[in-house]
């Protein structure tokens, strides 16, 4: 059966494709020919598993993610719960700022952002570490005339109770934004504020290894 190719990166490919008569999104990884095969089998294998893992975590903690519907280790491909109408969070901002005025677009945003800090805080306090929270990895799907927001590619998520990795994990988001969308300074902040209110366990803990986080990657720019 002939599929089609949606998109096609570094690490892998995405297919439009079908489980049991379910349409469905196929994500396969690519063969790393510069590891040795063993262990790039074995990486691969974790990251397929890890993704499966989180998915199914988050969504046990009512935190949207895809479906998984089958996992196939020998051929590296997932079958996944496939949201077609769905756009980037990164897409979201960009058209949000785009096609709307000044006032209107952050009043827009900044409800956008609580609602991210909140899922993410919701995400930790469950103690699901993403592992690349960027704004790519963040979809916006419609739903009558709002949206839900829905986390995807766990790949390198795992389950971990430190503050140390949640903090990382809101440094790499920090990071994305201020990379891509750095006309909008105030969209971290806001999901930062909004974080704290949804964390429930001890948030200044996690927001002070942010800062020491932040301090690491600032010292290590100025060095380079």
């Amino acid at each position: 059966m002939s599929l089609e190719i949606l998109k096609q990166g570094a690490e892998g490919r995405l297919y439009l494709g079908d489980f049991k008569g379910e349409s469905c999104l196929i994500k396969e990884r690519f063969v790393k020919k510069y590891r040795h095969p063993e262990l790039d089998t074995q990486i691969t294998r974790q990251r397929m598993k890890a993704e499966a893992k989180a998915s199914g975590r988050c969504l046990a903690a009512g935190i949207l993610a895809p479906r998984i519907l089958h996992t196939d280790l020998n051929t590296h491909k997932l079958y996944m719960e496939y949201f077609d109408a769905a756009k980037t969070a990164k897409q979201f901002i960009q058209e949000t700022v785009s096609t709307q005025t000044e006032a209107v677009a952050m009043k827009s945003l900044l409800a956008f952002c609580t609602r991210i800090g909140k899922i993410i805080g919701k995400m930790h306090s469950n103690h699901i570490i993403h592992g690349d929270l960027t704004t790519s990895n963040i979809l916006i799907n419609p739903k009558g005339g709002d949206y839900d927001v829905i986390l995807i590619d766990f790949g390198l998520s795992h389950y971990n109770e430190a503050t140390e990795d949640k903090g990382v994990d809101l440094y790499v988001l920090e990071r994305a934004l201020l990379s891509t969308h750095s006309e909008q300074p105030y969209l971290f902040e806001h999901i930062l504020a909004a974080y704290g209110e949804a964390y429930s366990k001890d948030t200044q803990a996690v927001l002070s290894k942010f800062e020491e986080v932040r301090a690491r990657g600032r010292k290590r720019t100025m060095i380079g």
